[in-house]
């Protein structure tokens, strides 16, 4: 009996902990004014990738360093990116190398890949996923729907959890998305502290979204 009581006063605590620090990541949080900000920004392929880097391109330089995340195989995203800072060094600091890096994760869901399968390729991209955002420690996650923005976002929000580091989450779904949300931003519309949408349509039906027409 003694053992039993115990054991339930650990699992109360336990839970009271995490219920704390849950509280703690979600609530509203108020956001300072800092001279520069650690960017992590999760890259696609094909059009993800063409989005995020607009909108990325027209950031101001207080957005470093920047780190880039790609799956492994996507070379198409690494040119792109590569080509967007070589530009961006030339038109802010000509003088200075580019402050940006390139980092590579296993892809957590490939098209048209079953729903089933693909579990266990995300937790295969999370476990790559967690150590490299808790050594990164960025201030801001920046993302638009690349199924491997899942794992990362997953990996920021345990940082937060943890009492690492509160890492804030900004969604914005794609242009394309006009009356319902991908399959990212509705397991992120749950789990990101600012969330944009680039239609009326969406902001009816998700009222807390944010609102700012076409912005890539």
């Amino acid at each position: 009996m003694v053992s039993i009581l115990i054991l339930t006063a650990a699992v109360g605590a336990v839970t009271i902990l995490l219920v704390q620090r849950l509280w703690a990541v979600f609530r509203p949080h108020h956001v300072t004014r800092r001279k520069s900000l650690g960017l992590l920004i999760v890259a696609g392929s094909g059009g993800h990738t063409t989005e995020i880097l607009r909108l990325v391109g027209s950031l101001s330089p207080a957005y470093s360093p920047r780190h880039y995340v790609i799956a492994e195989s996507d070379e198409m995203s690494a040119s792109k990116i590569h080509a967007l800072e070589r530009s961006r060094a030339e038109r802010d600091s000509p003088t200075k190398c580019p402050q940006y890096h390139l980092h590579r994760i296993p892809r957590s869901r490939e098209v048209r890949q079953s729903w089933l399968s693909s579990v266990f390729t995300t937790l295969n991209s999370m476990w790559f996923s967690f150590p490299l955002v808790h050594r990164i420690k960025p201030d801001l996650v920046l993302c638009n729907g690349p199924g491997t923005c899942v794992p990362i976002c997953v990996s920021a929000l345990l940082l937060g959890i943890l009492g690492i580091k509160k890492v804030i989450i900004v969604y914005v779904e794609s242009i394309c998305r006009v009356e319902t949300l991908s399959l990212s931003g509705k397991i992120l519309w749950h789990l990101s502290d600012f969330f944009i949408v680039q239609w009326p349509a969406l902001k009816e039906k998700y009222p807390k979204s944010i609102y700012l027409g076409r912005i890539v």
